[in-house]
């Protein structure tokens, strides 16, 4: 393991500390699932504000693999890209009922068969809900790990694999939790709040623009 990694996973538990949170409220395995697939190009805030009177209504896997289409495309509508979340929730349902018992499966192949799960999805299901070692690769994720030098791929795959091979397997699940809270606080998309952050040494984005005489203008977004 690289110094240089060890450092920067140093400073993260340090900030953030090293519990394991999960920004999407759920109680049961299958309710996680539905909810992670609400949060493509969606809020934490907005889903778990959807899914409070939505898991109410639909308060069993049978619900939702016989829930009518149009009805829940009304139910999700704040999430977004509601006509294909609803039929993949619906059919994903299914699935998990017909094809594996009722029981949200645990392994990635598994998890990737159902309708609208990709590997985050997965992943997302097996580091919380198995707590199987697993790099879920969002884009804060993808994002601040380009900028710490972590990877340098754009495919959220070969930066999953990348990730991988850089963490050790006890950061895999931390990391992301870290990350999001970092990546909404300080490093954003646009404006990242360079003067508040303990990683500037590490960040390859910010030595560029130290090089260039940007950064100070950058501090001050």
């Amino acid at each position: 393991m690289k110094k240089r990694t060890l450092e920067i996973l140093a400073i993260l538990d340090e900030w953030y500390g090293t519990d394991y949170k999960c920004y999407l409220n759920y109680e049961t395995p299958w309710q996680l699932l539905i909810a992670t697939m609400l949060s493509a190009q969606c809020t934490d805030a907005r889903v778990n504000i959807v899914t409070k009177d939505l898991f109410r209504k639909y308060d069993t896997i049978e619900k939702f693999a016989e829930a009518d289409l149009q009805e829940l495309e009304q139910d999700i509508k704040p999430t977004g890209f509601y006509h294909n979340k609803a039929k993949n929730i619906i059919s994903c349902m299914r699935d998990v009922r017909d094809k594996f018992g009722g029981e949200v499966p645990r392994e990635l192949v598994d998890l990737t068969s159902l309708a609208g799960v990709g590997r985050k999805t997965a992943n997302v299901i097996r580091g919380n809900i198995y707590h199987d070692p697993s790099v879920v690769v969002d884009t804060h994720v993808k994002r601040i790990s380009k900028r710490l030098g972590l990877t340098r791929q754009d495919d959220p795959e070969k930066v999953e694999q990348d990730l991988m091979k850089e963490l050790p397997k006890d950061h895999w699940i931390l990391y992301n939790i870290q990350i999001i809270t970092f990546g909404r606080s300080v490093c954003t998309a646009r404006g990242p709040k360079c003067g508040e952050c303990r990683l500037q040494k590490y960040c390859k984005e910010y030595q560029e623009k130290e090089k260039s005489g940007k950064a100070k203008e950058s501090c001050k977004s």
